[in-house]
């Protein structure tokens, strides 16, 4: 018989010429590539006017994108964005120079390491809150930053960045990362045009590289091995040519870990914050919980698997809220995803902010539902309906710090504090380089510690 030929991927409308999709991308791009869902399994859009790019919406095909088709791909245009601060790094990298790159950065994910880190990220939150004083409204997104950059300097650094580097890091993160967020969205020759938000990336750049560089520099000087990720990548070999890493090399992988570090974990850490201030009784049980398993005694490593009702709500939260816009990969040959083969040189790309919002994959999609996760009530998900931390060989190598991460960062600040949303904010996501809060005011009051309930995790 005949094999029946696949139906042409649809085009979404909109695009223009030499600008492709610019303008709805620049108006809304969470909306837009939200309805290109309507189109079907597969969409056309045009992030380059010349050079189409395929949304892929169907959680199957994304898996084949992620895991199956892996090895005949490129990283895409995202990354090519972010190497623009990056560099060459375990991100940016594919093929043989990504597991090379992987294998160098594994020995800091360990779990001896990751053991070690919660404490260090406990004791930061913790000198953290103390500051707080009742009343206090906070731009709680921007305190995130902040501490989740304190915790990234115990756990990189050992704290040898200080407060004016970490001022002029976040300041010049922030003006790179709306930048990125921008590249992508934009054709290639804008970013060419002598306007003054080019002039302000490219000095934010160089002046992130340089602050990371001036750290690496002084801790190879001082020649102390102070058990961090830093003194780990300073005595990494290159396994191509047995050398130690270049002081780029380094850079580029620590600034790989200050991004994510820094602009995802802020955003979900600002989102769990926000739901526990909308919903007082998910906030009552993750209290009773903690209160049940670690009574007056500080989190540690090993408490982090008996908080489930706590993991949950963190789950819930990288799933409505998740930080990823726009994940990227190119054909490097002509490559088949489903139905349909996909010539060479072809930008693909899904979203996961748009996928977990599915309502055909997960019921009632924008309601916070931490219990949604409970075994007994969790209908089989599709392979690649949830990618909190990606799939295949790309999938994020810091998912279990992310996690630890998370997890510490929660019970220690709402144990002391309560955030109370100030009233009057309209708090939607916004997408850059990552999703994050619009706007996020918060009023913190000291949290009473009388005996809680039992938690039903």
């Amino acid at each position: 018989m005949p094999t029946t030929a696949p139906p042409p991927i649809p085009k979404a409308a909109g695009s223009l010429p030499l600008l492709g999709h610019a303008i709805p991308l620049m108006r809304d791009n969470l909306a837009f590539i939200a309805s290109l869902r309507d189109y079907g399994p597969l969409v056309e859009i045009r992030l380059q006017p010349q050079q189409p790019t395929i949304i892929i919406n169907d959680p199957a095909l994304i898996r084949t994108m992620l895991v199956d088709v892996a090895p005949t791909l490129d990283k895409g245009r995202f990354f090519e964005k972010m190497g623009q601060l990056l560099g060459d790094s375990v991100v940016t990298a594919a093929g043989s120079e990504h597991v090379r790159k992987r294998r160098q950065l594994q020995p800091a994910f360990r779990h001896t390491e990751i053991t070690r880190y919660v404490d260090l990220m406990r004791d930061q939150v913790t000198t953290t809150v103390n500051r707080w004083v009742p009343g206090q409204v906070l731009d709680v997104r921007e305190v995130m930053v902040k501490l989740s950059l304190d915790m990234l300097a115990t756990t990189i650094f050992s704290g040898s960045i200080d407060e004016q580097a970490f001022h002029r890091l976040r300041r010049d993160l922030s003006v790179v990362m709306n930048g990125v967020g921008t590249r992508i969205m934009l054709p290639d020759w804008a970013e060419r045009l002598p306007l003054p938000a080019n002039r302000r990336f490219n000095t934010a750049r160089d002046a992130v590289r340089a602050t990371i560089g001036h750290a690496v520099d002084e801790l190879r000087a001082d020649g102390r091995d102070t058990g961090d990720m830093l003194s780990m990548l300073l005595k990494a070999q290159d396994e191509e040519t047995g050398q130690p890493l270049t002081p780029h090399q380094i850079c580029s992988e620590i600034l790989t870990l200050a991004v994510a570090g820094t602009e995802t974990t802020a955003s979900v850490l600002s989102w769990v914050l926000y739901e526990l201030a909308r919903d007082r009784e998910i906030d009552e049980r993750v209290q009773a919980e903690l209160h049940d398993v670690l009574g007056e005694r500080p989190v540690t490593f090993d408490d982090l698997r008996h908080l489930p009702y706590l993991g949950r709500v963190i789950t819930e939260a990288l799933r409505l809220h998740h930080t990823g816009w726009l994940v990227t990969r190119r054909t490097l040959q002509p490559t088949r995803i489903g139905q349909w083969e996909i010539p060479a040189g072809t930008e693909l790309a899904y979203c996961q902010h748009a996928l977990h919002r599915d309502p055909d994959l997960f019921p009632d999609p924008l309601t916070f539902d931490p219990d949604r996760w409970l075994d007994d009530s969790l209908s089989p998900l599709a392979d690649g309906a949830f990618l909190p931390f990606g799939a295949g060989k790309h999938k994020c190598i810091g998912d279990r710090f992310a996690q630890a991460e998370l997890t510490t960062a929660i019970a220690t600040l709402t144990r002391s504090w309560r955030l109370d949303l100030v009233p009057g904010q309209a708090v939607r996501p916004v997408a850059r380089a990552t999703v994050r809060p619009s706007t996020l005011k918060m009023a913190v009051r000291p949290r009473e510690r009388a005996h809680q309930p039992a938690a039903g995790a």
